[in-house]
């Protein structure tokens, strides 16, 4: 039995690597009909650079990726997908890709609506009280992909051929794969960032979009009715960096993305909440090793997936 269930998967991954292939022949990120559903290849080195991880989950069916959160390594391939549960500061590239060893690549967006009804529904059928043990939110983690997930993926990519079927079966094929995520290996972490009790989960998705403002922790620990220490310990365990740091690195992260985009120096500064540019420039070399303007004069203009 597992032999053929090992076969099948193996049979599955190369039809997803070959619709890959048949609508990406050259290196690109393209945007699918179906919404939040990106492909990707990659024919050049790309060093980690930068980069704000939405929820969302990436496949790779050819080459090696990689994502840095708080100095931590996540280096996958076709074994394993990365699932990221939360709004994350990361640095991401793919430093091994070669036109003989390209990347190539699904990235699927979370939708969090659809995420947590499913978690939910996911602990009430299973008995549960609808908390996940008092344990925080993972950051990133990585899943084996399973004969549940394998084959949600490749039914979601067959839809392609065909705007009838992308059109109507899209939102179901989509609410699939998201189940398959939850019941797979990174299920925990993903029914801990979606279900009940999902804080710091929300915590992350208010700071996402108050970045220009200047968000303290009691601020952020009032929002989901935690003391300041709990709030501390569970955010901490969470993403594996204090809420000060978490705020740093997502700020100067947007801003580094958006000097790679064209923008000046001080208007990505003052975009992300930074009032003083010399604290700014201070800060970005200390995280980065160089100064903001020569990191705008070594950003490639090329688009790459992150």
């Amino acid at each position: 039995m597992m032999k053929a269930l090992c076969q099948l998967e193996g049979m599955s991954k190369e039809q997803i690597k070959h619709l890959i292939e048949r609508r990406l022949p050259e290196a690109g990120l393209v945007e699918t009909a179906l919404k939040g559903v990106r492909i990707f290849r990659v024919t050049e080195p790309v060093p980690c650079v930068p980069a704000v991880y939405e929820p969302t989950v990436v496949a790779i069916v050819s080459g090696t990726k990689e994502a840095v959160l708080d100095g931590r390594h996540h280096v996958y391939d076709s074994e394993k997908y990365l699932l990221c549960p939360m709004t994350l500061p990361v640095e991401a590239g793919s430093p091994q890709a070669s036109p003989e060893n390209p990347l190539l690549g699904v990235m699927i967006a979370l939708e969090p609506r659809v995420m947590r009804e499913l978690a939910i529904e996911i602990e009430t059928a299973a008995g549960g009280n609808g908390r996940s043990q008092g344990k925080a939110a993972s950051a990133l983690a990585l899943a084996a992909w399973d004969t549940g997930f394998t084959q949600a993926l490749l039914r979601l990519l067959e839809l392609l051929d065909n705007p009838v079927d992308t059109a109507v079966l899209g939102a179901g094929r989509l609410r699939e794969l998201c189940y398959a995520v939850l019941k797979g290996e990174a299920g925990a972490a993903a029914r801990r960032a979606f279900g009940v009790g999902n804080e710091i989960a929300r915590t992350i998705d208010y700071l996402a979009t108050h970045l220009n403002e200047q968000v303290t922790i009691d601020d952020m620990a009032d929002h989901v009715g935690m003391s300041r220490a709990v709030f501390h310990r569970r955010f901490k365990e969470a993403t594996t960096m204090s809420p000060i740091q978490f705020v740093k690195s997502m700020r100067l992260n947007n801003a580094a993305m958006k000097i790679a985009e064209g923008k000046t120096v001080s208007e990505a500064a003052w975009d992300v909440g930074y009032q003083s540019s010399s604290q700014f420039s201070r800060e970005f070399k200390r995280m980065y090793g160089q100064s903001p303007r020569q990191w705008s004069h070594a950003a490639q203009a090329s688009v790459r997936p992150q």
